[in-house]
């Protein structure tokens, strides 16, 4: 996995992030979220949403995380095609799971294509193992799905 590069910051999306998150869940998934799923997020207090924007403003991917008691669920991370295997997703993942600690959490818990061996490895290069799988979880196309928790 490449580093991040230096000109692509993450911060918590905001109203105007909307419209981009969601082309970039809709190129990214064969079954996306609403728009309006993404913007009942933006003031949830138990959800946290964060963008990754380059240097010239563009938004690059986001990623979606749900907090519930010592537990948190990574929901969604999506990177737009052209920036994907830059590091971008990466930086994503690993702001979600520091502010998953600060919340409380304890256990991390995410679903995963077993076909996508990208996300896959990055998972696993950050802590998580497989822990159970979902059948016929995802649509479009129908596959199964891999739980990954880690341990913070």
């Amino acid at each position: 996995m490449t580093a991040a590069p230096a000109d692509v910051t993450v911060r918590a999306a905001c109203e105007a992030d909307l419209a981009a998150i969601h082309a970039i869940e809709c190129d990214s998934f064969g079954d996306p979220w609403a728009l309006e799923g993404f913007r009942d997020l933006l003031d949830h207090p138990r959800a946290k949403m964060e963008v990754a924007v380059g240097a010239d403003g563009e938004l690059l991917g986001y990623a979606v995380a749900w907090y519930v008691a010592d537990e948190s669920e990574i929901a969604n991370i999506a990177v737009a095609a052209h920036a994907r295997r830059r590091g971008v997703g990466a930086l994503l993942l690993d702001r979600i799971l520091r502010a998953a600690a600060a919340f409380g959490a304890k256990m991390v818990f995410l679903e995963v294509r077993e076909s996508n061996e990208e996300a896959r490895k990055l998972y696993e290069a950050r802590g998580f193992e497989v822990a159970g799988k979902r059948t016929k979880y995802y649509r479009r196309p129908d596959e199964d799905a891999l739980i990954m928790r880690r341990k913070l």
